[in-house]
């Protein structure tokens, strides 16, 4: 981004993607300012000690006032409200998200008239860790991953464009598609895998034989059931946010579920193997794809004024 062009941007909400967010753009240059509001003023004291942002607003009506762009990373089921305030207020400032469900934020910008509605450009970057909070937070969080756009029908031309540019300037790689779809494939590819660790650790934890289980589980049950470690809360919020497309899911899986249930209650081998041998051809590739990505991101690891997770 040529200099003069260089937003003021405003993080609402100082978590662990709004502080990465406001990391990698320091460290790419791509903002002449970096301003923050949250509802905990610790978190925004914290911000500034770890030089995370410049500045902490005092409401989020100052930050409107105050910034170019203002990007809204708040908790899933408060960003309805905080989206209807931020295009509510008269600000030259353009609203984008980075919330994981796009289809109630969508609909609360339409609601609110097309000349509000085109200042909100969706996004959501498919990066995260299953650590929270400011202190997670690091520069590199999303260099090499993708970052959805889901413009609406009213959003402005010209600032999904810039959108995608400020993504691309922090190493990410962004593409486009439309809000039910967008919303029905995290259903199934994130929202659906948390819900099922969640829910095995949760069984094994309630078991009778507890201890036993939690002292002999390998490598397996640490590699699917490492997500059951993100905050519940966020998560909770997801899955009522998003509970139709996440429904949806849960109810094709159950039916594969049963199929192989099925297939082993009559020693179906076959059927088993086969079932298996396609899931595996399909998470190898993807995990060429994966490889390929994270090969990207450690060439830009060290790049200079980036902040590495702990």
């Amino acid at each position: 981004m040529a200099s003069k062009l260089k937003p003021r941007v405003g993080i609402v909400g100082l978590g662990l993607i709004g502080g990465s967010l406001a990391l990698a753009l320091r460290a790419a240059g791509a903002a002449r300012e970096l301003r923050a509001w949250d509802r905990s003023c610790a978190v925004l004291e914290q911000g500034l000690a770890l030089g995370v942002i410049d500045r902490a607003s005092a409401s989020l009506a100052e930050l409107m006032d105050r910034v170019d762009i203002a990007i809204l990373a708040a908790p899933t089921l408060a960003c309805e409200d905080l989206l209807r305030r931020m295009l509510r207020k008269p600000a030259a400032a353009w609203v984008m998200d980075v919330a994981s469900v796009k289809g109630p934020l969508c609909a609360v910008a339409a609601s609110l008239g097309a000349a509000r509605a085109a200042r909100y450009v969706p996004a959501h970057p498919i990066a995260g860790s299953e650590r929270s909070g400011v202190e997670a937070a690091h520069a590199g969080l999303f260099c090499a991953h993708r970052v959805i756009l889901t413009p609406t029908e009213v959003s402005d031309p010209m600032l999904v464009a810039q959108a995608g540019a400020l993504w691309t300037a922090i190493g990410a790689q962004v593409t486009s598609m439309a809000v039910e779809e967008h919303d029905a494939v995290l259903a199934a590819t994130s929202h659906l895998p948390h819900v099922l660790a969640y829910a095995l650790v949760d069984a094994l934890a309630r078991g009778g034989a507890r201890d036993e289980v939690f002292r002999f589980a390998a490598g397996g049950f640490r590699d699917f059931t490492r997500i059951a470690s993100s905050d519940p809360i966020m998560w909770r919020d997801i899955a009522i946010a998003n509970r139709e497309a996440l429904l949806a899911s849960i109810d094709e899986f159950f039916e594969r579920l049963a199929a192989l249930r099925s297939a082993i209650a009559r020693r179906d081998g076959s059927a088993l193997e086969a079932t298996f041998r396609h899931a595996k051809a399909a998470r190898d590739e993807f995990a060429r794809d994966l490889e390929r990505r994270q090969a990207l991101k450690r060439a830009n690891r060290h790049a200079p004024g980036t902040r590495e997770a702990d």
